[in-house]
């Protein structure tokens, strides 16, 4: 491994040794585990190391000067494109259903073809172990032991007479059908040359029961500038997902413990990673395979071996395609965020259910009331205060106190019109009736005294609140086409800013219709009559509650 591989790749688990592993054989109900398909499966999975390594090898010594190991290793990886050819060409489905196999001519062709590759690959050996190249020596024994494995398959008359059946497609393949060749189940691995750019680069998780095609794809994915984890079976990749997000996953079909099928399967159920990428890659390449993983969600399929350049621009498309989600999901997020501090904003100056009528495209909104408790607070000489003391500190003061009230409107259920100077406007009663509307704005008032008081203890202010209240029909609605605002009219409305106006600093005054309304459960003093724009009006001072009866 160069130095320009990662070091800080993962290892999830290792796989099964392409010297110690026998033909895998696995059934599914997906149909694509035919005898034919686990054997073309079984000889493919040495070849992709074949190529695979030897392509890496001679990126490895071009970048590193060692120009007199590129003629050996592209006659191995010439030898090994032919053999990808002979397989393909000969092991075809056409072939086995019409009874045309020469399995003769595949031994023969393909036994000169590796010896070819277990020469050479020898010879590279030697001229690594002279010269101390260990670097080489690793990967070198990797490709003669793929050929030794493949060259053993080849010679094993029991491993294709499943094949030699004429007319009939093969059944699933037996271990005994498999013989005692040594193979494993592969994962892809052989891409372009070290100096292909890669536009994209993302965290990759590389899924693959074999442990050499893992890592024969992740050196080659770190090389290309990714970020690589890896598993060496579906479960493992299930519970690496749970924990890390990745970009995109590389996914082997034929696994053991959970295959790619299921794995795919219970990924793309999952809500939160069923948006990731999957990229297929699998020595089955029956169309039926093919079909299936799309059909359960992956973005790609690539049977075994693949074109480099190819992988390497279908990695780019789901990278890509990722990219613009990542940057539509950040989007939509924004766009949501913005809505709720518009909705934030709206709701600052117009009740929920009103604003929900706007949304809805009502153009004039106005509702009469038959009965509602308006309540005007005024703070006694505070706009005087103004004059003495900076903006800054008199807008802070009133802000602190109305803040407060702002609190207890919510408290009590109650909905905040306005805000004149420093005057408060509150009601009860709208825009959603309640019977106790009265009772509600009275509870307020008290507090409202209350936060005055303690506003003053001890750092020298001196507040009062003037309080006036009085309850009656009322009209509300929406005034406005840009700059919104909930409004009230009516008597009740002007009489209860006359019981403010009219009142005393540091009391609650309220009118008759507000006393009818709370004489039961409030103490209430009698004031006597005031004169009001419509005559004299009789008022009284909200003092208190009345103390609850002892059971």
């Amino acid at each position: 491994m160069t130095g320009k591989e990662s070091k800080t790749r993962k290892a999830i688990a290792s796989g099964a040794s392409a010297a110690g592993t026998k033909p895998r054989v696995k059934e599914t109900e997906t149909g694509h585990d035919t005898t034919l398909s686990n054997i073309r499966h079984n000889l493919r999975t040495p070849l992709n190391q074949i190529i695979g390594y030897s392509e890496m090898l001679q990126e490895e010594a071009e970048d590193q000067g060692l120009d007199a190991y590129v003629p050996d290793l592209q006659k191995i990886h010439a030898a090994g494109s032919q053999l990808l050819v002979l397989i393909n060409d000969n092991i075809s489905p056409g072939r086995v259903e019409s009874g045309k196999l020469d399995l003769e001519s595949l031994r023969r062709d393909g036994r000169t073809l590796l010896d070819l590759i277990i020469g050479y690959s020898e010879l590279c050996q030697e001229d690594a172990d002279e010269k101390e190249h260990a670097t080489f020596i690793s990967d070198l024994k990797k490709i003669h032991n793929a050929a030794k494995t493949l060259l053993g398959l080849l010679n094993n008359a029991g491993f294709l007479r499943p094949l030699t059946t004429t007319g009939r497609k093969p059944g699933p393949m037996t271990k005994a059908d498999a013989g005692g060749g040594v193979v494993t189940s592969i994962r892809p691995l052989n891409e372009t040359s070290g100096s292909a750019v890669q536009s994209l680069v993302g965290f990759i998780l590389v899924v693959d029961d074999n442990e050499m095609n893992r890592d024969m794809l992740c050196r080659r994915l770190e090389r290309q500038g990714h970020t690589v984890l890896e598993a060496e079976n579906g479960r493992k990749a299930l519970e690496i997902l749970e924990s890390v997000k990745v970009d995109l996953v590389l996914l082997d079909i034929l696994m053991p413990e959970l295959d790619g099928l299921q794995t795919l399967e219970l990924l793309k159920a999952n809500p939160s990673q069923r948006y990731t990428p999957v990229i297929m890659l699998s020595a089955l390449d029956e169309l039926d395979s093919v079909v299936r993983c799309i059909e359960i969600g992956a973005d790609d399929y690539l049977p075994k071996p693949f074109k480099p350049v190819l992988l390497t621009a279908r990695i780019n498309a789901c990278l890509e395609k990722k990219r613009l989600r990542d940057q539509e999901q950040a989007y939509l997020e924004q766009l949501r965020i913005e809505r709720e501090k518009s909705e934030r904003l709206l709701l600052n100056i117009l009740p929920k259910s009103i604003a929900d009528r706007l949304k809805q495209g009502e153009s004039t909104i106005a509702d009469s009331f038959p009965d509602a408790t308006v309540l005007f607070a005024d703070l006694g000489d505070f706009t005087r205060l103004s004059s003495r003391v900076p903006a800054p500190q008199w807008v802070s003061m009133l802000n602190e106190i109305f803040s407060k009230f702002d609190w207890l409107a919510e408290l009590h259920h109650l909905e905040k019109i306005k805000t004149i100077g420093d005057a408060y406007m509150v009601v009860g009663g709208l825009p959603t009736p309640r019977p106790d509307h009265a009772e509600a704005v009275a509870e307020m008032a008290l507090d409202m005294q209350k936060v005055v008081t303690r506003l003053n203890s001890g750092d020298g202010r001196n507040f009062n609140a003037r309080i006036g209240i009085s309850s009656g029909p009322v009209v509300a609605g929406i005034i406005g086409s840009k700059k919104f605002i909930y409004d009230l009219w009516g008597d009740t409305v002007n009489i209860a800013s006359r019981m403010e106006s009219l009142g005393q600093l540091g009391a609650i005054q309220v009118s008759e219709t507000t006393y009818d309304h709370l004489k039961d459960k409030y103490l209430l003093e009698r004031r006597g009559k005031i004169e009001e724009g419509k005559g004299k009006m009789t008022t009284y001072f909200l003092t208190g509650r009345k103390p609850v009866a002892a059971a």
